[in-house]
Formats: C-alpha cells, structure tokens, sequence
C-alpha cells in the first residue's frame, strides 16, 4: 500500500507538470558505477558489518575547527558502531562553493558519496542529467529503515523530496521544531517591543496599528527620561529595522492591512490563499496600504535613518548599547543587551489580524539535497546502509548540534534518560561558551532528520528553541489560521532557470519599491507604475509557475 501511494505521488507530479529534461537519467550511470547495487542482500550490509569496510566521502568544515573528519567524535563513535571506516577529503567552508562543481566533475577522484553537499534541485537535476548521482528511491525503500522511518510519519518530506518523475537524487537535512502553525520558523523577522520603556512610561502593549505609532511617538517624545533612567549612550530609536534584509525586515507590521496577506516570502513576495490560489502580495491592497503607513512612521522620525543602509554588525551595535524601542530579529536576545524587558510585539490589528506563515515553515527546516551518492559508488547499497545511521533518532540531533564526552570539555550534551529509563540527548550548559562555536567544533551536519516528536523522548530542545517556540504558541500560532502555507517545490531543470530568472527581476523591483516607498512615499501614479513594471518583468508567468507546483502538490496529498 506504501508503494502504492509513492507511485501514486509521483504519477501525479508527473501528470501535472512539464518534465522532460530527466529522459536520460533514472539510473543510467554514465561515469560507470555499479548498476547492480540493489542485488545486494540487507543483511549483507547490516550494521554493524561483520567485516571492517571502507568507502569514501567528501565533505566541508567552518573555518578555524577540526579539518580532519576522523578526528571528530561523532564520527569516530560511528565508525566503532558500525565498523565501517570513511576515507575522507574535507574542503573549508568558505571555499566549498568555489571548489564543490570541479570536484563533481573529475570522475577520477571523485568520491563514493557527498556528506554535507547543500544541493539545490538545480544542482540535483544537473547532475543527475550527467549521471554523475544516482537515484537513492529504490536504495531508501531497501537499506535505509531509519530514514524510511522518517518518511512514513511525515510524508510531505518524502513528497519534497521527489522530483517530477518520482526519483530521490539527494538525501535531505531537516529539523522539525513545532509542526504547521507552531513550527519555529512561521515567522522569521519577529518584532520585539521594549517593555522596561512601557512599564517606564506607563504604557500598554499595543495591540493595534494606531496604538503601536502612539507607543513609538512616546519613546520618540520622552527620549531624554529614557536615557537617564536607563543609562542610555547615543540617541533613542523608536524602532530599528533593517529594509529587505529577511530576518530585520519591518514588513511583518502591515499583516494587518488590506487583505491580511503582508509579505511572509523577503524572496518571492508570494502567498497562498485558503482557496489555493498563489497571489504576488505586492499587487495587494493590504502591501499599498501598509506600505504607505510605514512611510508615515518614517516621515514622523520613529524608525531609524540608517535602516536602509546599515549592515547587522551596526544594527547589533547600537541594539546591544540599549537604544531601541522596538527591533526585529529571529531572537531578540541576538540585538538586545539581554533578553529581560523585551517581548514580541503581537500582531496589529488594522483592517484585520492576521499572520500569513513564511514558505515552507509549516514543514520546519528542510534540505532536498543535503547528501548525494555519486555513480562511481562501487556498492552504492553500504554507502545508503551507512548514510541511513545519520537518520537513528540519537544520532541526527548530534550531527546537527554536537556531542557528548568530548575530551576539551566543550559539550553541547549529556547522556541522560528519559522518563521511560531510555537512553536521551540533553542539552549541557555551556558557561560563557558560544553555541555557535561550540556546535561548530563538534557537529558534522550532513544528512540528518529530527521530527517534533522525538524532543523529549531523544533530546531535549535546545533552550534558546523553547522560548521562541512558547512565544509562537502563545502570541502568532492563534492569530496565523492559514489553511496553506507555500511548500518547498522540487521544479524541473527548465522551470528552475524560468523561476530563477524571473524571480531575480521580480524580487530586486518590490525590494526597489519598498524602500523607496518607505523612505520617500508614493503617489498613486508611482503605485500604478510599479504594477506596469511588476507585468513587464512577467509577473503572471512567476505566479502562473507557482499554482502549477501548488496545484499538484494538492493533487499530491490526495
């Protein structure tokens, strides 16, 4: 029945959309590899191996960690469990984008696989078409339970990762944390309100649009009691944002406007109605609307001047000496000189209430080609049978953040228990270490997959996760009732370009107007110009592509 409703699936993709351009891959290898891998027997390549084996991988690391993979812990717990030893090649990160397209393209030293590769379906289709990787569908279903696993409780991921003929070319990354409107990523660039300023001033949380501008005109007018009784050096700011920065970006505010659609895609400008009807929010009267109020907020000198130049090193410098009202972040305690008297602002309330989720966020973290296994794999059926131990529900979250018993005394874990008495991953303090630093020198990334369900049976959730996840629970899950949420579509190589080309034009002429028109205001005539300019850089084909993909995504979950 399974097979039946994987079948089904890529029919269905397949019916729906234009392909055409895979006709040559499927299987074909055309650098020589081994053909008949899936004759191999399961338990031939059962870990762990009764035998010691090797294959080969290529992989990156962050610059100033352990270069050498073998030398990690995690992958030297691996090789003990599972008596297989990796021959790695290991490039630095910041010269993988440089280096990662020679190294597909010299079959000669080409490895059995590629650990940490951060493929795009463009690369995927690419390769694929030169036979350079091998469809892993077949491989999965056969030597990889855990990550089959995986699939059978959260099948969008499996449905992401198929291309229009139903082939699996690259292995996914993905990190659950909440699930469709409680996810950690519905919102990105969250606002957050300085509440020690309000409890100061003796103000109320705004709830409205009309109530937040009188909020910010109180910190803009009272400027000189809120640096003396907060010890404040420099001007105030009512409220710092960076323009068309993702994650900075003040367009979360105008939700409220208009048809309550906002901007939730910083790239693509696109929402999906409950009708599933792809829109461009930007031809909305709700982005008019709130467009033109945050424009009134500027010309009233409550947002700050140097929010359309400054970088995220200035934006965090003044944040940290104190200065805002109101900022914008993924966590506030990144801007801020500490999380204490700061809260997310709730949605305003203009025409209506409303948060339209960011693409892709209702199926969390997800990467469709976080790992390939090349063609040249001489048993390409040890390599998916090793690859699917990075999928077991104590191994993703160490890949993903660190480890435990590390000998310099950095540890992002523990070894704990969970109620039932069964082995789970919790999360260590860590002082003054930076998680950051601290998961850049024990985590190896990869392929990997932590579902919602496994924190508090596996691991614990990180702590930094667990308040951002109530505040989302508690302050936008009730207000968000979106019944779509734009998924993550794995397009043909041709549609691919067509997006990447139209999207590029579409993206850079919204992001001109938004600051601009934030900054300068507009008249109706600029309104109708830049809605000629939107149709002249084939806005209908970009949206046109996008209900193509939508619509047999639907027909997908029938």
């Amino acid at each position: 029945m399974k097979k039946f409703v994987r079948r089904s699936i890529s029919l269905a993709l397949a019916l729906v959309m234009t392909t055409g351009l895979l006709a040559g891959c499927g299987g074909g290898n055309k650098l020589g590899g081994n053909s008949k891998g899936l004759e191999v027997d399961p338990a031939e390549v059962a870990m762990p191996l009764a035998e010691k084996a090797t294959i080969k991988g290529l992989t990156q690391f962050p610059a100033g960690t352990e270069s050498d993979p073998n030398n990690r812990t995690i992958f030297q717990r691996l090789e003990e469990q599972t008596n297989v030893h990796v021959e790695w090649r290991a490039i630095q990160k910041d010269q993988w984008g440089d280096t990662i397209q020679l190294e597909m393209s010299n079959a000669k030293t080409l490895p059995d696989f590629v650990f940490d590769a951060g493929f795009g379906e463009v690369d995927l289709l690419k390769y694929s078409k030169q036979g350079v990787i091998i469809p892993l569908e077949d491989y999965i279903d056969k030597y990889m339970p855990n990550l089959k696993k995986v699939f059978e409780q959260v099948p969008e991921y499996e449905a992401m990762c198929r291309d229009s003929e139903g082939h699996i070319w690259g292995l996914p990354w993905i990190e659950q944390l909440g699930y469709h409107n409680t996810a950690i990523q519905l919102l990105g660039n969250m606002p957050f309100i300085n509440t020690a300023w309000l409890d100061f001033l003796g103000l109320e949380m705004p709830t409205t649009v009309d109530e937040f501008e009188a909020v910010l005109i109180a910190f803009r007018d009272n400027a000189a009691a809120l640096k003396a009784q907060f010890n404040i050096d420099g001007d105030i700011i009512p409220m710092s944002c960076i323009v068309n920065d993702g994650g900075q970006d003040p367009f979360i505010l105008i939700n409220g406007f208009g048809e309550g659609y906002g901007d939730p895609d910083a790239l693509k400008h696109l929402a999906v109605t409950d009708e599933g009807k792809v829109v461009s929010v930007a031809t909305s009267e709700g982005f008019k609307k709130g467009t033109a109020w945050l424009h009134k907020l500027y010309e009233e000198k409550l947002i700050d001047v140097e929010a359309f130049t400054q970088d995220w090193s200035t934006y965090v410098a003044k944040g940290k000496s104190g200065r805002y009202g109101v900022c914008f972040t993924w966590d506030v305690g990144n801007v801020a000189p500490s999380l204490e008297g700061w809260a997310p602002l709730p949605m305003l309330k203009a025409d209506t209430v409303n948060l339209t989720p960011a693409t892709a966020s209702y199926t969390s973290g997800f990467q469709r080609g976080r790992c390939v296994v090349t063609s040249v794999a001489e048993n390409p059926a040890l390599v998916c049978a090793w690859l699917d131990q990075m999928y077991a529900p104590l191994q993703s979250p160490q890949n993903n953040w660190g480890t435990y018993g590390e000998d310099d005394g950095f540890d992002i874990f523990t070894m704990g228990t969970n109620a039932k008495g069964e082995p789970m991953l919790q999360h260590a303090p860590l002082g003054d270490k930076s998680p950051v630093e601290v998961r850049e020198a024990e985590s190896i990334n990869g392929p990997l997959a932590i579902l919602d369900s496994y924190y508090g049976e596996y691991v614990t959730l990180p702590d930094d996760a667990a308040y951002r996840l109530d505040w989302i629970k508690e302050i936008y899950t009730p207000v968000c009732t979106a019944k779509y949420c734009l998924p993550s579509f794995f397009m043909t190589q041709e549609d691919s370009v067509t997006d990447s080309n139209l999207g590029a034009d579409i993206g850079k002429c919204v992001n001109e107007f938004k600051a601009r028109a934030v900054l300068e205001g507009f008249s109706d005539a600029d309104w109708e110009q830049f809605q000629a300019d939107l149709q002249s850089y084939k806005l209908d084909e970009y949206v046109a592509l996008y209900q193509k993909y939508f619509d047999a995504y639907l027909e997908a979950q029938k």
